[in-house]
């Protein structure tokens, strides 16, 4: 069984950083591609950032250039890095394998981040 425990979020001002980690146990995350993920209030989950199994990184539009997502396959630990934070920012934050994303499991607790403007 797969699990994540996402940590890092906090409370930042509108133009700072936050370094967000994920902790994956079980064995799927080396051969899986990774996605970030958010939810912010009254809005559906979305996927922001995503890493496949061989580093390849992709991102939605409204984080690029100012998110980075990376892997460390030898500590199963996923991170997602992020700059210039923006009010619209704020929002729960997971991560997941996308295969188990798709079949709607692998959901953990998240981590809030809160953007002040």
């Amino acid at each position: 069984q797969v699990q994540f425990v996402e940590s890092g979020g906090g409370l930042v001002q509108a133009g700072g950083s936050l370094r967000l980690s994920c902790a994956a146990s079980g064995r799927i995350f080396t051969a899986s591609g990774m996605g970030w993920y958010r939810q912010a209030p009254g809005k559906q989950r979305e996927l922001v950032a995503w890493i496949s199994s061989g580093g390849t990184t992709t991102y939605v539009d409204s984080v690029k250039g100012r998110f980075t997502i990376s892997r460390d396959n030898a500590k199963n630990t996923l991170f997602l890095q992020m700059n210039s934070l923006k009010p619209e920012d704020t929002a729960v934050y997971y991560c997941n394998s996308l295969t188990v994303a798709l079949m709607g499991r692998g959901w953990g607790q998240g981590t809030q981040v809160t953007v002040s403007s």
